[in-house]
Formats: structure tokens, C-alpha cells, sequence
């Protein structure tokens, strides 16, 4: 028995009340005749505290156990569940989905291929240290910072961990279990000079405990890159307006991939038509050396998982390869429907969610181009190195981004800092735009988290430093 299934027994079975055997008996009569389906077990222990001008303002602790038990027939999914992990409360789960399903035909599912070596430690970050010496950390995070700057007016700094440890029981396949630690780490200041004040933020995380992050190098990096960017903005003169040459920085700036690009490529919106990628499968839909994947299997990243929220295994899957659809992101019931491979892509945010078709760690492939080749070849631009918010229409692809980091180009050089900066733009077309790719892909620091109808699971995205030939900018320059 593996390291996660000996831990999940004792949580959900070994004097709970809940026997894993009578369980399965339970979900195979509550499934009969459906095409696929799971009893989704989990326990999630979760942590967050935040200082602010030297005192902790927030701490809070949070424990959850339940289930989900899910039958799936055609396109329709059954879905009950509890916090009372209890033979009795499943087996009520059980019959409800029995009562509440269609009679017909039913196209049996096999049973994910087992997972291989786990992607992470199942260590468990809240009982690495004691709160108090965490709390003690960002403390010591204030007085390094105002040190650190006589400018500094402000500081925030907060830490947030979790493990969780799930089980996944199916009627025909064997019981798989993933424990999953995650941690995040987030540093903000704000700097007055002459009477004007501007903020910068660090944050970085993983599936990992608390040490990466808690380690004065690691802190204190993450303070230096905080105030350095309060400083860029401080600087920092009106955002120009206008269709331009983009230049997206490496790591962070995924962002706007994972949303105008990412979620059109869920297998859910291109079987329901409702992507604006629907029906293009084989097609050229971007520029010549655009390579887009989706990989779930790098160690210890945020958006990674041993198995999906199905049981699958977690994979790589490109999406686009030089330039041409040629994936989706799949679970289960939409690989079915669609006669696809599922990708082991169906996530949910907890047992009281279904799963769904969402993204891991989406990423751009590097190509050969440098920097200082993409900024020569612009006379009139605009650099951005770091983004904010953003929203996306899946169905037109149209998006709108804001920077949080962003410089002009003028005469194929960065010149002054700019403020207020947004990119709009279709996701689709932006892609056809990519011009030049860079030899310097980074993932990023560790900070992402995707909302989708509701439910919020954590992400991660990368790309190399690329060059647009146009979008537009919204400013507030002329």
C-alpha cells in the first residue's frame, strides 16, 4: 500500500466509520448502469495569516472532511455530497442519485491507468513549525523591509498553507489516494517620495512546506523585487493609447495566455460549441513556432498534480504545436462524449464541487530569439513585464489585461516606466500576432489560482519573453 493510501485510510476509514469495502458496495449499486463515476473522499487542513504595519491583522485556521459521490449518464451528472462521513449519510447519497437518474443505455468507462512517482512531498506545511514562529517570520519581514528603504510607508506580508489528502473509490478499478501540501508566500510595500506614493509586490509558492519560503534568503529576495518595483512606479509617467508592437516579459506574463488562450481549449466549451477554438481542431491558429502545453507533471509546481480529481494521472498535453491546434484539455466525461483521451484535467475545488475540464501549468515553449533583438526591431512600443488583473470572453476570445510593470519602447530601446496600462486584444487573433519567440521560457513564481463557473483550483503558467507585432493599449496618454 503506497504512502497515500496508508495516510487516507486513517483518515477516512480506520475508525471513522466509513469501511472501504461496504463504501464500494454502496457507490457500484448507486452507479449501476451509469456511464462513469467516483466517490470523492477528502480532508483539507488550511492556514492563513497577514501582518500589516507590523501587527498581525488576520489568522485564521480551517479544517473540512466530506465526500462527493458523482454518477455521470450522456451529458448529465448526478452529484451529492456531505460532511458527515458516515456509512449512513452515503448511502443516502447513493439513493438519491439512483432515484434521480435516467434509465437507458450506459457506456461503461475503464478505470484511469495507475498513477507513476508522486509529484510532491506529503508532508503536511502546517505542522512543519509552530504558527508562532511563522507569525514571528513576518514580523521580522516588517522590520527588514523599513530598513531596507527610508521611503517605505507600508508593509504587508502574508503566508497561506494547506494539505490536503484525497481518496477516490470507483466501482471497477482500484482505490487511489493523492496527499497534497501548498503553500504561498506574498510580500507588499508602499513607498512615499515627494508626496507621491506607489506600490510593489512579490509573491511565490508551491506544492511544497514552508522552508523555501521562510528562509531569510528567499524572504528577503522577495522584499528587494517588492520595493523595486514601488520604485519603478514611482517613476512611472501615463500609459501611451494605441494599436503597437508588444513585448510580453517571461514567467509571470503567462497569465494572459492561460486566460484568452487557456480556457478556450477546455474540452467542456469545445464540445459545447460555446470556444472561440470550436471546430478548429487541425487548424492553424497561430504564428509558425507557437507551441503551447498544458503539463501537470512538474515536480513541485502549484498547478501540478500526482492524479486529477478523477483518479487520472496528471499529464503533458500540447495544445498547440508550431502554430496548429492539436489538443484539449479533457476529463473523463467530456474525453467520452468528445472520443477523446481524458488528459488528466478534471479538477474541483473540494468535495462539494464536480469536476470539470481546467488547467495545470500552462506553458509556451522557448524558441531562439533574444530580448534585445525583440526591443531593436520596435521604434514605437510598449514592454510589459508583469500583469494584474484580467478577464476574458471564452466564447469571443476577446480579452482585457492590466500591467502592473510596463515600459515604453521608443527607438528600439526601454526608456520610462509606464502607468495605467492595459492590453486588449482577441485571443485567437493575438496568437496569429506572435512575431518573435524567446530562448528564455521561466515558469512563474508561484502565485496563480483560476476561477471557473465558481470553483477556484491553483495554476500555474510560463512563457518565454515574446514579441507581438500589435495590440491594443489602453492608456491614458496621448
Amino acid at each position: 500500500m503506497s504512502a497515500s493510501l496508508q495516510t487516507a485510510r486513517a483518515l477516512f476509514h480506520d475508525g471513522q466509520g466509513l469501511d472501504p469495502e461496504q463504501a464500494r458496495r454502496i457507490v457500484a449499486a448507486g452507479l449501476a448502469g451509469m456511464d462513469d463515476g467516483e466517490l470523492y473522499l477528502e480532508y483539507r487542513e488550511a492556514e492563513s495569516v497577514s501582518l500589516d504595519d507590523g501587527r498581525i491583522r488576520a489568522a485564521g485556521f480551517d479544517t473540512r472532511r466530506g465526500f462527493g459521490l458523482r454518477g455521470v449518464q450522456g451529458e448529465a451528472v448526478y452529484f451529492a455530497h456531505s460532511d458527515d462521513m458516515t456509512i449512513g449519510a452515503l448511502s443516502r447519497a447513493a439513493a438519491t442519485i439512483e432515484a434521480a437518474r435516467s434509465v437507458g443505455p450506459s457506456f461503461s468507462c475503464a478505470a484511469p491507468p495507475a498513477a507513476g512517482t508522486p509529484l510532491y512531498e506529503g508532508l503536511n506545511p502546517l505542522r512543519e513549525t509552530d504558527f508562532a514562529a511563522r507569525a514571528a517570520v513576518l514580523r521580522e519581514i516588517d522590520e527588514f523591509t523599513r530598513a531596507a528603504d527610508s521611503r517605505v510607508v507600508q508593509v504587508m506580508a502574508s503566508l497561506a498553507g494547506e494539505w490536503q489528502v484525497i481518496e477516490i473509490i470507483r466501482p471497477e478499478g482500484p482505490v487511489v489516494a493523492d496527499v497534497r501540501p501548498l503553500v504561498r508566500f506574498n510580500v507588499s510595500v508602499v513607498l512615499e517620495q515627494n508626496g507621491r506614493r506607489e506600490s510593489g509586490s512579490h509573491g511565490m509558492g508551491g506544492r511544497t512546506g514552508y522552508g523555501p519560503y521562510l528562509a531569510p534568503q528567499a524572504w528577503q529576495a522577495a522584499v528587494r523585487e517588492a520595493i523595486r518595483q514601488a520604485e519603478v512606479n514611482l517613476a512611472s509617467v501615463p500609459a501611451p493609447a494605441g494599436e503597437m508592437p508588444v513585448v510580453l516579459g517571461p514567467g509571470w506574463p503567462g497569465i494572459l495566455l492561460h486566460e484568452a488562450i487557456g480556457h478556450g481549449l477546455e474540452g467542456d466549451f469545445n464540445r459545447k460549441n460555446t470556444s472561440a477554438f470550436a471546430g478548429l481542431m487541425g487548424s492553424r491558429i497561430a504564428a509558425p513556432g507557437v507551441t503551447v502545453v498544458d503539463d501537470g507533471t512538474i515536480p513541485g509546481r502549484r498547478g501540478s498534480l500526482t492524479i486529477d480529481d478523477e483518479g487520472t494521472p496528471s499529464s503533458r498535453t500540447t495544445l498547440i504545436e508550431d502554430g496548429v491546434l492539436v489538443g484539449f484539455l479533457q476529463d473523463r466525461q467530456n474525453a467520452r462524449l468528445m472520443n477523446m483521451r481524458a488528459t488528466g484535467n478534471g479538477r474541483r475545488q473540494s468535495y462539494a464541487h464536480a469536476p470539470m475540464p481546467r488547467m495545470t501549468n500552462t506553458i509556451m515553449l522557448g524558441g531562439q530569439a533574444s530580448r534585445e533583438d525583440m526591443i531593436k526591431s520596435i521604434q514605437r512600443g510598449l514592454y510589459a513585464v508583469n500583469f494584474g488583473g484580467g478577464q476574458v470572453d471564452i466564447t469571443s476570445g476577446k480579452f482585457v489585461f492590466s500591467a502592473a510593470e510596463a515600459y515604453l519602447i521608443e527607438n528600439g530601446q526601454i526608456t520610462a516606466p509606464v502607468k495605467g496600462a492595459t492590453l486588449i486584444g482577441n485571443g485567437p487573433d493575438a496568437l496569429t500576432k506572435v512575431e518573435m519567440i524567446g530562448a528564455d521560457m521561466a515558469l512563474d513564481p508561484g502565485i496563480g489560482t483560476c476561477g471557473k463557473n465558481g470553483q477556484g483550483v491553483p495554476v500555474g503558467v510560463g512563457q518565454p519573453t515574446i514579441k507581438l507585432s500589435g495590440l491594443t493599449v489602453g492608456g491614458t496618454a496621448a
